[in-house]
């Protein structure tokens, strides 16, 4: 029998119209280090979250939120200036799905408006599980498990671009989120996942491009 870890492991891609909490419990499965929610946005929440990078261009938040307080501090995060009903409902109700899923009291929420890439190179989270969704703008880029030489992470890529470090054998095995996309990225800190975190990075940015990011994490790691 194969181990958690075992270097065969695939990233799973999971894709369904039911319920996001049924979609999201996949992430359990030890075969699988990634689960996706994938979703087309409203005109209204698409409007909302231009509407906020526009007045809070420089945005960069984090907060412990519990499901019971997380719209009341979005709302203000956002502040008066910015309607975004819509987009503060949807981020609330992301924290109840992911309290609930692990079993949380509360979660890091991370509100991020981004010009550049954060994250550039290809890597892994030292985290038990991250929710990822952008908004607006390019999602985030990743990389299945079975076509990944991990050798090739961090020094190992021994200074050169992940095009051409051997990370992986074709700009083809690039998978990218859509906006709107949900995501959880099972990290190195999930217990049995060791050797198979999600390798991931940030999308490369043009100079008028902006990103609306939202992360949740587990507040003790």
């Amino acid at each position: 029998m194969k181990t958690a870890a075992s270097p065969v492991r695939i990233a799973s891609f999971e894709e369904s119209s039911g319920r996001m909490s049924s979609v999201f419990a996949t992430i359990y499965r030890p075969e699988i280090n990634i689960s996706i929610l994938q979703r087309n946005l409203s005109k209204r929440l698409i409007e909302e979250a231009k509407e906020v990078l526009e007045a809070k261009p420089s945005l960069q938040e984090s907060r412990v939120v519990t499901p019971e307080n997380s719209r009341s501090v979005v709302s203000d995060l956002f502040g008066s200036a910015v309607t975004a009903r819509v987009l503060v409902q949807d981020v609330s109700e992301l924290v109840g799905v992911f309290c609930e899923l692990f079993e949380l009291k509360e979660a890091r929420l991370k509100l991020s408006a981004i010009d550049h890439a954060m994250c550039p190179r290809f890597h892994v989270d030292w985290v038990p599980c991250r929710l990822l969704t952008t908004y607006d703008g390019d999602g985030t880029q990743w990389l299945p498990h079975d076509m990944v030489d991990r050798r090739k992470l961090g020094p190992g890529n021994q200074g050169l671009p992940d095009e051409r470090s051997g990370l992986f054998r074709s700009v083809e095995d690039i998978r990218q989120l859509n906006p709107g996309d949900v995501a959880l990225l099972k990290g190195e800190n999930w217990v049995g996942n060791e050797g198979a975190g999600l390798v991931h990075r940030s999308p490369q940015l043009s100079k008028s491009e902006r990103r609306l990011l939202v992360s949740l994490d587990f507040t003790k790691i």
